[in-house]
């Protein structure tokens, strides 16, 4: 059984049909990632997931059972975090207050993401814990926003554009965080429109456009495939 599962979502703004009949599934412990241009429906598709725009149709299996119609907050207390394109670090808390509260379920979780713990897989934040969230960096504050979702102690993460607008330095530290978290068993959806930076953290890969799949399969066959890739994600 799929972690995640999506079955013939098909998402609308108002009268827009944005997503036409969207399945994908996420195993447990695998980083997929979802690639297309701006535009192409990947984060539509993350908010269909989350429950910030349902979907009209089709049905989100979390776990086997469906989460339709369930609030953002009841999806994320089931195990789906969702870190978003813009960030959003609260700017009048410090890191750490960033961090504390949102903590919890610690108790059902085997090994719990703990504000030590998110300090030693990203250390920069741990040097910058009184600093307000306003005063970082933009990859400081990526870096916040990844690990304030993981003090949620989700089962899959999803990770809309982590990579968009960094210094390259800062890209290959995220791709090797990325690759952390998810040994410490956490699965990983990824949506980004960079094919090198998902071929090196991804198992799996999705390429969507015009709110269609056209593409499924291995990241290896993907980043060899230069009809889809030409056809698809080339700007």
């Amino acid at each position: 059984m799929p972690l995640l599962e999506l079955k013939s979502v098909n998402t609308f703004y108002g009268r827009s049909h944005i997503l036409f009949d969207v399945s994908l599934s996420v195993e447990k412990g695998e980083v997929v990632s979802l690639i297309g241009r701006n535009g192409a429906g990947k984060s539509t598709t993350f908010r269909s997931i989350i429950g910030l725009t349902p979907p009209m149709s089709g049905e989100i299996l979390f776990k086997g059972s469906p989460v339709n119609g369930l609030k953002p907050h009841q999806i994320c207390r089931r195990g789906v975090g969702f870190v978003p394109e813009d960030r959003r670090c609260f700017p009048d808390l410090t890191v750490r207050e960033n961090l504390e509260v949102v903590a919890r379920r610690q108790k059902e979780t085997a090994s719990p993401w703990t504000i030590a713990k998110v300090y030693e897989l990203f250390p920069r934040l741990g040097e910058r814990e009184n600093n307000l969230g306003a005063n970082l960096s933009g990859g400081e504050q990526q870096m916040l926003t990844i690990c304030r979702t993981l003090m949620t102690n989700p089962e899959v993460l999803l990770l809309d554009e982590p990579s968009e607008g960094l210094a390259p330095i800062i890209v290959k530290m995220l791709a090797d965080m990325i690759v952390e978290i998810r040994n410490e068993g956490v699965t990983v959806l990824l949506a980004e429109q960079n094919i090198h930076f998902c071929a090196n953290v991804s198992d799996r890969g999705y390429v969507i456009d015009k709110g269609a799949l056209r593409y499924c399969g291995k990241m290896s066959d993907l980043v060899t495939d230069e009809e889809i890739k030409e056809k698809y994600l080339a700007v």
